[in-house]
């Protein structure tokens, strides 16, 4: 049974069991998905796969009952237990913030078909390309993923919302190895728009490999506290990874430790510091019209002139924290219940040329892309893909196994200038609550931060 077969059936199930909830949403959903993985040029993975199945999340007296299945003719009986379980646990108020009631049709994913040994054979190409480099090059890895999704949202408040989406990524890594020194070099590649768009990236590519063996013979920074340069990749990594969880509403309300630190009004960087997040701008991969509980998407300006300005948030956070809602209630399929997630999160342009931001630094370090890291809270560790020393002003030797430590909140506070350049990061895979690889862009202008701590070594994501 198609999901456009139970629409109405849908609607129909919703007037009959809205009195008996405060609040009740069904989602359907269709997936069509492929995925390849190439070790060293062996295939190991490459499959299709087509899924089916919905979820049901009822709200009674605040308390939430989920249910999820993979058989439309089990719809009945998955709203019978979403709205047991809200009953059992239920003993407080329902908050949700109002939001309008929307009956929308949007303009579902269609992508024109592309046959799985023409994606497979990209694979391969890249495979080559990673090998070619340098018999240094002892392994590689290449993963190929695309997902089409067709949704059909409806709530006991009016709302109807049928609507889809494509997903392409593609991660292309080289290990290269001389003696006991071993180095990798990755390139991680995603889009909303088009497969064209993971096409003709044979530079890129090239240069995971040969950043992997030039690594192999490189000094390894001398650890320390430096003035440090970073490109909009690394920086877009820090913004999400670093501040962007802690602005998510959810990881504040339950915690008043945290929801004190990230008080709004509170002063984070100077006054050219501006911080964004949004599914409104289009055709990034953290982009759609309307979130998982039917919200329409926005732009929150998280910090305006350095101070904090705004969170991201479900219904029941905007409802309990009384703030407007944001349209960031995002689930990774129907077997998941929506959680606040960050979108496409981003720092505004500066002005500050680029090459400016090198001047007057007697020794610093400038480090680009990324390797790896992890953040614990309001600390972070991130390492770089690839680095090089500033000496009196100018960028200098290369070097390796850069990691920049540090407190979010510090390290926001020791921005001194903002460039005027900008970059989109469309790789990244966001994980939180148990729900891994949702789509999400980063942006940034290069920055400039001092008393950045320097050195050491990270696992990997």
């Amino acid at each position: 049974m198609h999901i456009w077969q139970v629409k109405d059936q849908v609607s129909e199930l919703i007037k009959k069991y809205k009195p008996h909830v405060d609040f009740l949403a069904i989602r359907l959903e269709r997936s069509q998905g492929v995925d390849i993985f190439l070790r060293t040029g062996k295939v190991e993975t490459m499959s299709t796969g087509i899924s089916v199945g919905g979820q049901v999340r009822a709200c009674h007296l605040g308390g939430w009952g989920f249910a999820s299945f993979n058989d439309l003719q089990n719809l009945e009986v998955k709203i019978q237990e979403a709205i047991a379980a809200a009953k059992w646990v239920g003993e407080d108020i329902t908050i949700l913030a109002e939001v309008e009631p929307v009956q929308a049709k949007v303009s579902l994913a269609n992508p024109s078909p592309i046959e799985l040994i023409t994606k497979k054979n990209l694979c391969t190409h890249y495979t080559e390309i990673l090998r070619s480099v340098s018999p240094q090059v002892i392994s590689t890895a290449v993963r190929y993923g695309d997902c089409t999704q067709q949704v059909i949202f409806a709530n006991s408040e009016g709302t109807l919302i049928e609507q889809g989406w494509t997903d392409w990524e593609m991660r292309c890594s080289a290990t290269a190895r001389s003696g006991d020194i071993v180095q990798t070099g990755r390139e991680t590649f995603g889009s909303r728009r088009a497969y064209n768009d993971l096409l003709n990236l044979d530079e890129q590519v090239i240069g995971a490999s040969q950043r992997a063996v030039s690594a192999l013979n490189l000094p390894t920074v001398q650890g320390g506290s430096y003035t440090v340069v970073i490109d909009p990749i690394l920086a877009g990594l820090f913004v999400h990874e670093a501040f962007g969880h802690l602005s998510e509403a959810d990881m504040l309300y339950e915690n008043p430790d945290m929801l004190e630190t990230m008080s709004i009004g509170r002063r984070f960087g100077n006054e050219n510091l501006q911080i964004f997040d949004g599914a409104a701008p289009a055709d990034h991969r953290g982009s759609y019209l309307y979130d998982d509980e039917g919200v329409p998407a926005t732009t929150t300006q998280l910090i305006t002139d350095g101070i904090l300005t705004g969170r991201l948030h479900s219904r029941e956070t905007a409802g309990k924290l009384g703030e407007k809602v944001t349209g960031n209630a995002r689930c990774l399929d129907y077997h998941y219940p929506p959680i606040v997630r960050m979108t496409n999160t981003w720092i505004g342009r500066g002005q500050t040329p680029v090459s400016d931001l090198f001047l007057d630094i007697p020794v610093g370090v400038y480090a680009k892309n990324w390797q790896g890291g992890m953040t614990n809270g309001e600390m972070f560790t991130f390492t770089a893909g690839e680095a090089w020393m500033i000496r009196d002003g100018k960028i200098a030797e290369p070097v390796k196994d850069v990691t920049l430590s540090g407190n979010v909140f510090e390290t926001l506070g020791d921005i001194e200038a903002i460039a005027n350049d900008f970059a989109w990061d469309e790789s990244g895979g966001c994980g939180k609550g148990g729900q891994s690889g949702l789509a999400v862009g980063c942006g940034s202008p290069s920055l400039r931060i001092k008393n950045a701590i320097v050195g050491g070594e990270v696992d990997d994501y």
